[in-house]
């Protein structure tokens, strides 16, 4: 089993920065990949960014390059650096942890709110 503990959401203006972090902790494997999905009131969820943990990032097209996820293999732990917020990035955020063996696990969420 993996847990992942998730922090950082909130409330913010449009145009303001957030930044999420997940850490991974319990019977975790050398290979992985860690991200974040969202999902928006009424839509379905959508991988958002994710990073291996050798540090490849992978992103959603329509994130126009103002998000940033990073990682720390010492701590197992991934971040998601979320600049110029929009109204539309409005949604829960939820951490992810996939490796080998197949199974994911989820973080319990984290609403990140951007008010215009």
């Amino acid at each position: 089993q993996v847990q992942l503990v998730e922090s950082g959401g909130g409330l913010v203006n449009t145009g303001g920065s957030l930044t999420l972090s997940c850490a991974a902790s319990g019977n975790i494997f050398s290979t992985y990949v860690m991200g974040w999905y969202r999902q928006a009131l009424g839509k379905q969820r959508e991988l958002v960014a994710s990073i291996t943990r050798g540090g490849e990032p992978a992103y959603l097209d329509s994130i126009e390059g103002r998000f940033t996820i990073s990682n720390d293999r010492t701590k197992n732990t991934v971040y998601l650096r979320m600049n110029s917020l929009k109204a539309e990035d409005t949604a829960v955020y939820y951490c992810y942890f996939w490796d080998v063996r197949g199974t994911t696990f989820w973080g319990q969420g984290t609403q990140v709110t951007v008010s215009s």
